[in-house]
């Protein structure tokens, strides 16, 4: 990526809101899961009805907009859309065990490990700020993690699965970013994972009643803009710059379940999140800095 081609500042907020939208399909799918809005539905029909409906959404663009597509390289498109599927499917499972905050805090320590990826996969040198940057944002999300409270049990392991799943995919996407244009590598991905859950959703399907269908044609929604928030994001700066922002997510899963489930946040919750925001903030406030240097 040429320096003149970088704007760590939008991808920064282009995470941020990647993050939001991405806490709101987590919210949809616990009160999916658990029976909220009708009979519980599997992870596995959750993940279908996100696929499906994202799907949807970027096909219908796609004949408004008549993009050009050009080849598309297959291999990488594969092994970000099982990796995704993976990723988004146990974390759906996760919500319906433990607490929405608790389980979009444990998935998403995905930025850790896409961090962790990108050194020897992409080659990416980690300066010591952002070495400290993901140290403290590691460190809010430990606290928000509540280890001590019963967080790491099975729905732990579940969440902590689909985090490494997602930091894994976040190569995928790097590699994809630039050999592709942003919408051909986001209706690719849905096209390709819609296929994976039709075939894994066979073994589980029940119909959805009508506020359930709502639902999950929401999810699709809110995760095709998280998805093409983010895939511009990590066009503009480093998959390492901007993986510490999707920590903003645990806020977003605090904030959603004190309105939606009445869970209002403690002092862990505060100082976890403030932890969270604080290091996304050193990290941009460097990478803005050294590029007007």
């Amino acid at each position: 990526m040429s320096e003149t081609s970088q704007n760590p500042a939008l991808a920064a907020l282009l995470t941020i809101a990647a993050s939001g939208f991405a806490a709101g399909t987590t919210l949809l799918a616990k009160a999916l899961g658990t029976g909220a809005l009708g009979p519980p539905l599997h992870a596995l029909q959750i993940s279908h009805g996100r696929f499906l409906f994202a799907f949807l959404g970027f096909a219908i663009a796609a004949l408004i907009l008549r993009p050009r597509f050009t080849k598309p390289h297959l291999g990488l498109h594969i092994g970000r859309s099982s990796l995704g599927w993976g990723g988004v499917t146990l974390m759906f499972a996760a919500a319906s065990f433990i607490p929405l905050a608790d389980a979009t805090a444990i998935s998403f320590l995905n930025p850790v490990f896409g961090m962790l990826f990108a050194i020897p996969f992409l080659g990416e040198r980690i300066g010591p700020w952002r070495w400290g940057s993901a140290a403290i944002a590691l460190l809010g999300a430990l606290i928000l993690m509540r280890p001590g409270a019963g967080a790491l049990q099975f729905g732990a392991l579940i969440a902590l699965t689909a985090a490494l799943c997602m930091g894994a995919e976040l190569i995928f996407i790097k590699l994809l970013s630039g050999r592709e244009k942003p919408f051909q590598v986001l209706i690719s991905n849905n096209a390709i994972g819609l296929v994976i859950a039709t075939v894994a959703v066979l073994f589980v399907w029940q119909s959805p009643a009508p506020l359930q269908w709502l639902a999950l044609a929401g999810i699709g929604a809110l995760m095709a803009m998280a998805q093409t928030c983010f895939i511009n994001a990590v066009r503009l700066a480093d998959a390492s710059f901007v993986s510490p922002f999707f920590y903003c997510a645990l806020a977003f899963a605090t904030l959603y379940d004190a309105v939606v489930f009445s869970v209002w946040p403690d002092w862990t919750s505060w100082c976890g999140a403030a932890l969270i925001l604080a290091s996304a903030a050193i990290l941009a406030w460097r990478e803005t800095r050294n590029r007007r240097a």
